[in-house]
């Protein structure tokens, strides 16, 4: 499923080199950047620590890669999104397009027996008019419902 361990609720479409990834990520005490916020808070960092508020996206290409956070984004919003994405999927009916809102936009088309091939159009919104893509392998319907499923399950 994901190439990357974000510790929350996370969908990945592509491979290890080259995805797209709606995540939440958990915050983890050990981490630097936590310790910092709560020794500058006065806390202990445990008291950060759990489940993140802030959903990213994450996206790579040929293994390059970058993500920004989802301000505002709500767990029913990228819910939804695996919602319909799950439904063209197992509807398998030829190439289908599922809209993520302004800053992503999957587009799939078949690509062999019972797999899809998705290009992921990304644009970050701090970068108004920048729009970049990524291109997947083709990835088996399969294995995306079963991730699409615990992704479901996860945000339950």
């Amino acid at each position: 499923m994901s190439p990357l361990a974000v510790g929350g609720p996370a969908l990945f479409i592509g491979t290890d080199t080259d995805y797209v990834a709606l995540v939440r990520p958990e915050l983890d005490p050990a981490d630097p950047g936590v310790r910092l916020a709560a020794e500058q808070a006065g806390v202990p960092p445990e008291e950060f620590a759990g489940s993140g508020d802030t959903w990213a996206l994450l996206f790579e290409r040929a293994g390059r890669g970058d993500g920004f956070e989802l301000p505002g984004v709500r767990d029913a919003e990228p819910a939804d999104f695996a919602q319909r994405l799950r439904a063209e999927l197992a509807a398998v009916s030829g190439p289908f397009t599922v809209d993520g809102g302004a800053v992503l936009r999957l587009e799939a088309v078949p690509a062999g027996a019972d797999a899809y091939a998705f290009t992921a159009h990304i644009t970050p919104p701090d970068d108004a008019g920048t729009r970049l893509t990524v291109e997947t392998g083709p990835l088996p319907v399969a294995g995306l419902l079963a991730d699409l499923d615990a992704f479901l399950g996860s945000l339950a």
